[in-house]
């Protein structure tokens, strides 16, 4: 991991009962979704950690378009079942579809054990979303998140309550 000295240290989170590190190097979506640049213009996308956990355990998933293949910020390319919920794909930067990770089909676990590493989802080449931010815009988004969580299930701050599920 002698790549990872040159980039910034990632962010400590804690809230409630969700904890996670986050890479300082990423752009993150409302969606819960983080793009990696890996060459100009290409871009690689995985979930964040709090989005597996939202999913629970990775079964099975497929995308739609082909290498290739034009897509757009908020587009449906697929689709990913987990053990507590099936959800779509939603693609988020504007550009040509350049793949699904091969890892995955070999293995759809890596998406929910290594999500910020050889768990990555697929890659476009283009534009992120322009409603992407920076790590500690996505730290902000979190907190709101997980407060509206904690007020629907009636948890406080101490995480007590159905809260679990963050």
């Amino acid at each position: 991991m002698a790549e990872e000295s040159s980039q910034p240290a990632p962010v400590y989170y804690k809230r409630s009962r969700f904890s996670s590190r986050l890479p300082a190097d990423r752009l993150y979506t409302p969606s819960h979704y983080w793009l990696a640049q890996i060459e100009p213009g290409l871009w690689r996308v995985g979930f964040t950690k709090f989005a597996t956990r939202m999913l629970g355990d990775f079964v099975e998933h497929k995308f739609e378009p082909k290498s290739g293949d034009s897509v757009a910020v908020g587009q449906t390319i697929g689709w990913v079942e987990g053990f507590k919920a099936l959800t779509d794909l939603y693609c988020v930067a504007d550009g040509q579809f350049a793949g699904g990770n091969p890892a995955l089909e070999q293995d759809v676990t890596l998406a929910d054990s290594q999500p910020y590493g050889e768990g990555w989802l697929y890659a476009v080449r283009g534009t992120p979303d322009p409603g992407a931010v920076d790590v500690h815009g996505y730290v902000a988004l979190l907190d709101l998140t997980i407060e509206k969580m904690q007020s629907k299930a009636g948890g406080g701050e101490s995480g007590s309550g159905s809260g679990d599920e963050v």
